[in-house]
C-alpha cells in the first residue's frame, strides 16, 4: 500500500459529514442510556471487567431494532462456543503454552472459515466464537483452573449489555424491520418503475446501471431484513412467506426491466400500444405521490396489461433476416413474440410485487396457502474462505509466537487484536480499508480516553461524574454509528474508548499500564493491517474471474442437469453473486466493467436457457424440435465451459440464429416463435460480452 491510499483512507473519515435526523439522535440517546444501564447493572453485580457490559451495547447497536436483537442472539451464541471452547483447549492443553496458542491459532482460522461463508449477523457470530477463546484463554495461560471463571463472568458481561441493547431498542421509540421492510420494498417499486421509464425513453446508461445495482443491493437487504422482523415478534412470522415470496418477485421483475432496456425498439404496429401502456404506466407511478398508498388500481392496470401481452398478436408474414438482433430495425414475428413476452413478464412480476406489498402491510393470522416458496440462494465462496482462515491462523499464531518469546506481558493484547482484526475484517470487499477505518476510531478514541480516565475521573470519582464526561463523548460518536458513511470508524472509536476507559467504581491516575495497553491494540490492528496487505493478500480481479466463472458453470448445469431447477433458485443466486462482484468490480476500475455488464447479461441468458428447458416438457412440442433444443444447450455448455478469452465464438451462436430463423418460416405458433426468441436473445447476450462467457483465466 502506497502513502498516497494510506493518506486517503486516513482522510476519508472526515468527507461527507452530514447533518444528524431526527432518527438518528433518537439511536444515539438510546444506545448511550443502554450503555450506562449496562454499566450500572454490571457494577452492581460487581463484575471483574464492567466495561465489556457497556462496549457490547455499543458493538450490537443497530438503528432497527430486529437488527439489535439479530446481532445480540448471534454475539451470544458466538460468546456461548467461544466460551466452551476456551474451557476444553485451556483444560487440554494449558499446562503447555506454546500448544495451546498452536490449538487457539487452528481454532480461529476454523472460525474464520465458518464466518467467510456465513451472511451477517450470522458471520459475526463464527467469527466472534474465534477471538472469544482467545480472550478468555490467554488470562488463564499457566493457571487452567480459572478458565471457567473467566468464561462464566465474560458470558454474564456479555448477556447484560445484549438485555439492555435489545430492550431499550424494542421498547424506546423503536425503529422497526417490520416497518423498513415495508419502507424499502415501495422505494424499490419506485425504483423500478424509474428504471423501466429510463429504459423505455432511453435515459442515461450510467444513472440506468447505478438505478440497477441499487435495487440488486436492495433486494439481497430485504433477504436479510426478513430474519430481523421475524425476530422482533413472533407475530410477524405470518408475512415471512408474503416477504420470501415478494423478493422472488422483485428479482423476476428486475431481470424483466433490464430485459425491456435491451429490446426497447419496437418492431411493428403490434408492440405500440403495449409499449405505449406500461411507459404510461411506470411514469405515473414514479411521479405520483403517495403512489402505493392503495395498490388497487395499480394492479389492476398491471392485470389487464399482462393479459393483452399474452393475447397472440397479429405477426407480420415477411421472411426474418438471419442476422437480425435485438436492436435492429424492421419487423419479424420473433421480435415480437420476445418483446411482447418481456413485457408480460414484467407486468405480471410487478403486479405480484404490489400484491406482497399489500400482504405485508395486511397481514393474516393463517399461514399462506403456497406451499412452494421461491427458493433464496446466496453465493459462498469457499477459496476466499480457505485463504482467510489460513492467514488469520497463521497471523495468530506467528504473533502468539512472538509474545511466548519475548515474554513482554502486553503483547497477550497484541495477540488478541491481530486474532479479532484478522477474523472480523477478513470476508470484506476490503479488508485493508476496514482494518484501517477500525485504526482510524481507535487512535482517535486514545486521547479522550486518557483525558476521561487519567486526569477527569480519578479527580472526581463518582457514576455521576462518569456520565458527565462520557455522555459528550459517546453521544456524537453514536450519531457517527447511525451514518452509514461513518459506521466503522465511529464503532471503532466507541468500543475502544470504553475499552481504553476500562470504567470501573474507583478510577485511579496510572498512565503506564493505560500506555502500554494502548500501544499493543495499537500495534495489534496495524500488524494485522499488514497481514492483509502481505500475506496472501486477495486480488479483486482474480475474485472477479472466480464468480464470473462460477456463473457461467451454473449456465452449463442450467443447459446439462437433468433435473430443471427452479428460477427462484436460480435468480437469487445469480444476483447474489452479482452484488459480490459489485464492490470487487469497482476495485478494478473500468477494467471490470464488461464484467459486471456481462453477469447481468448472465441472468437474461439463464432465464431463457430455463424457458427453452420447460419448452422441451411441452407435449405440443415436436420431437424434432426438442432435439435441436437439447443439442444447442449441450453446445452452449460447451461453449461456457471450454473457450478462452480471445478465442472466436463456436458456431453455437450462428447455429442459434440459424434456427431462430427457421422456425419463425415455419410456423406462427405462439410456442414455437418464443422458442426462436429466447435463441436470438441468448445469441444477442453473448455476443455483446464475448470475453465473460469465456473460461477465465482464474
Amino acid at each position: 500500500m502506497t502513502w498516497t491510499r494510506l493518506k486517503e483512507l486516513a482522510e476519508a473519515p472526515l468527507s461527507g459529514l452530514t447533518q444528524p435526523t431526527r432518527s438518528d439522535w433518537i439511536f444515539a440517546l438510546r444506545t448511550v442510556s443502554a450503555g450506562l444501564i449496562a454499566l450500572l447493572v454490571a457494577y452492581a453485580l460487581k463484575l471483574d471487567h464492567p466495561q465489556w457490559a457497556m462496549m457490547t451495547v455499543f458493538i450490537v447497536a443497530q438503528p432497527v431494532a430486529g437488527m439489535v436483537l439479530a446481532k445480540g442472539f448471534y454475539r451470544l451464541l458466538g460468546t456461548l462456543a467461544g466460551g466452551l471452547a476456551a474451557i476444553g483447549i485451556t483444560s487440554l492443553f494449558g499446562i503447555n503454552p506454546w500448544l495451546l496458542v498452536t490449538v487457539l491459532a487452528l481454532w480461529i482460522g476454523v472460525c474464520t472459515l465458518v464466518s467467510s461463508l456465513l451472511r451477517n449477523p450470522e458471520a459475526y457470530g463464527a467469527a466472534l466464537a474465534g477471538y472469544t477463546a482467545m480472550i478468555i484463554s490467554l488470562p488463564a495461560l499457566g493457571q487452567p483452573h480459572v478458565v471457567v471463571d473467566l468464561a462464566i463472568a465474560r458470558c454474564a458481561e456479555i448477556v447484560i449489555g445484549i438485555v439492555c441493547a435489545g430492550v431499550t431498542s424494542r421498547l424506546i421509540l423503536p425503529k422497526l424491520a417490520a416497518d423498513a421492510i415495508i419502507s424499502r420494498l415501495k422505494r424499490s417499486i419506485l425504483d423500478l418503475a424509474e428504471y423501466a421509464g429510463g429504459a423505455f425513453s432511453g435515459g442515461d446508461p450510467a444513472s440506468l446501471a447505478a438505478l440497477q445495482r441499487k435495487l440488486i443491493t436492495d433486494a439481497q437487504t430485504l433477504a436479510e431484513m426478513r430474519t430481523y422482523a421475524r425476530l422482533e415478534a413472533p407475530s410477524f412470522a405470518t408475512r415471512a412467506h408474503p416477504v420470501r415470496r415478494t423478493i422472488g418477485q422483485l428479482l423476476w421483475a428486475l431481470s424483466a426491466a433490464r430485459a425491456l432496456h435491451s429490446h426497447r425498439a419496437p418492431k411493428n404496429a403490434a408492440l405500440i400500444p403495449m409499449r405505449r401502456d406500461l411507459k404510461n404506466f411506470v411514469g405515473e407511478l414514479a411521479a405520483t405521490p403517495g403512489a402505493l398508498d392503495d395498490t388497487g388500481p395499480w394492479v389492476a392496470r398491471l392485470d389487464a396489461i399482462a393479459a393483452k401481452a399474452r393475447e397472440m398478436p397479429e405477426l407480420p408474414k415477411d421472411k426474418v433476416p438471419e442476422d437480425t438482433g435485438p436492436g435492429d430495425t424492421g419487423e419479424d414475428k420473433v421480435g415480437t413474440i420476445t418483446r411482447l413476452t418481456i413485457a408480460g413478464d414484467f407486468a405480471e412480476a410487478l403486479k405480484q410485487v404490489m400484491r406482497g406489498l399489500e400482504a405485508l402491510r395486511s397481514p393474516v393470522s393463517r399461514k399462506s396457502s403456497e406451499r412452494s416458496q421461491p427458493a433464496l440462494v446466496v453465493h459462498r465462496d469457499y477459496q476466499a474462505a480457505c485463504r482467510n482462515a489460513v492467514r488469520a491462523a497463521l497471523a495468530t499464531f506467528l504473533v502468539a509466537i512472538f509474545w511466548l518469546t519475548t515474554k513482554w506481558s502486553e503483547a497477550a493484547g497484541t495477540v488478541i487484536l491481530v486474532a479479532v482484526v484478522s477474523s472480523l475484517f477478513a470476508a470484506r470487499p476490503d479488508p485493508v480499508q476496514s482494518a484501517w477505518g477500525f485504526f482510524t476510531g481507535t487512535l482517535l478514541a486514545l486521547p479522550f480516553a486518557f483525558l476521561v480516565g487519567q486526569v477527569a475521573l480519578p479527580a472526581l470519582p463518582g457514576f455521576g461524574w462518569f456520565t458527565l464526561f462520557v455522555v459528550p463523548i459517546l453521544v456524537p460518536a453514536a450519531l457517527g454509528m447511525a451514518n452509514p458513511r461513518h459506521v466503522g470508524v465511529a464503532t471503532a472509536f466507541a468500543i475502544n474508548f470504553l475499552a481504553f476507559l476500562s470504567p470501573h467504581q474507583q478510577m485511579i491516575y496510572d498512565p503506564g499500564p493505560f500506555l502500554a495497553g494502548s500501544a499493543s491494540i495499537l500495534v495489534g490492528i496495524l500488524i494485522a493491517i499488514g497481514v492483509f496487505i502481505v500475506v496472501l493478500p486477495a486480488d479483486p480481479w482474480v475474485t472477479v474471474e472466480r464468480i464470473s466463472q462460477a456463473m457461467r458453470e451454473d449456465l452449463a448445469r442450467l443447459c446439462l442437469h437433468e433435473r430443471i431447477p427452479r428460477r427462484s433458485a436460480f435468480e437469487s443466486l445469480a444476483y447474489d453473486r452479482i452484488n459480490q462482484l459489485m464492490p470487487q468490480v469497482q476495485r478494478t476500475g473500468r477494467k471490470g466493467d464488461p464484467m459486471l455488464g456481462g453477469s447481468i447479461a448472465a441472468v437474461t441468458v439463464g432465464l431463457e436457457v430455463l424457458r427453452l428447458r420447460q419448452a422441451q416438457l411441452n407435449s405440443a412440442i415436436a420431437h424434432e424440435t426438442v432435439e435441436s433444443i437439447g443439442n444447442f444447450l449441450r453446445g452452449l455448455a460447451r461453449e461456457l465451459l471450454f473457450r478462452r478469452p480471445g478465442e472466436p465464438q463456436t458456431a453455437t451462436i450462428s447455429v442459434a440464429r440459424q434456427y431462430a430463423a427457421n422456425i419463425a418460416e415455419r410456423s406462427n405458433r405462439l410456442e414455437m416463435l418464443q422458442i426462436a426468441a429466447s435463441l436470438r436473445i441468448i445469441a444477442a447476450a453473448m455476443e455483446d460480452y464475448p470475453d465473460f462467457f469465456a473460461k477465465g483465466r482464474a
